[in-house]
């Protein structure tokens, strides 16, 4: 296991829950790129591609919360389009 991966997926993961509630709380997707969410998505399936195929260990924990928590995001990006779509009518 790396202490480096393992404290990089830390300090990601913790910012998503206060990006989370904001997205919620706020019901607008102003200032949110979903293709960045989207990118990330698909780093985290990298990652863990990686520890299935080559290095099994704990980590793999650490990207699966943290790609739950980008999908959250993105569902809320989504409820959030569907409102300001409906208020604008």
């Amino acid at each position: 296991m790396s202490i480096f991966e393992a404290l990089m997926l830390l300090s990601f993961g913790a910012a998503w829950p206060a990006q989370i509630y904001r997205s919620y709380k706020s019901r607008k997707t102003a200032g949110k790129s979903v293709a960045f969410l989207y990118i990330l998505i698909f780093g985290y399936l990298c990652g863990i591609t990686n520890k299935i195929l080559y290095q099994r260990d704990i980590v793999m924990i650490l990207y699966i919360i943290n790609l739950v928590m980008v999908s959250t995001d993105i569902c809320l990006y989504y409820r959030n389009k569907r409102l300001e779509k409906t208020e604008n009518l």
